[in-house]
């Protein structure tokens, strides 16, 4: 299933909505130039919503690993929301759950909870 996204941004952080498989294909260095373009505008925080994210492959991994490494570079964050059991797994499988703040849900992570 192809990879779409929507964005939206309020004053603290810029949010990544994801629907379909990360796969990293052509929508990869789009979405890693999304994150250069917040970070030229100053943004620091950065959430990816996971919700509808069915597959992540090891592309679509180093994709967010990328996106992370940029952030972290100028100080900033980048926070996942609301992964699936199946990406949850995955998350834990590969470590990335000790790299990553992972949260239940963008409203948990608008509370901090």
């Amino acid at each position: 299933m192809k990879l779409t996204y929507t964005q939206k941004r309020d004053q603290q952080s810029h949010y990544l909505h994801l629907s379909g498989d990360l796969i990293g294909d052509e929508v990869g260095p789009k979405l890693v130039e999304i994150v250069s373009d917040a970070i030229l505008d100053g943004v620091r925080t950065f959430v990816v919503d996971l919700s509808e994210v069915r597959y992540i492959s090891s592309s679509g991994i180093g994709l967010l690993i990328t996106m992370l490494t940029k952030m972290r570079n100028v100080g900033g964050e980048v926070y996942l929301t609301s992964p699936s059991e199946h990406v949850k797994k995955l998350l834990i499988i590969t470590k990335l759950n000790n790299i990553f703040t992972v949260y239940d849900s963008v409203e948990d992570f608008k509370t901090g909870k």
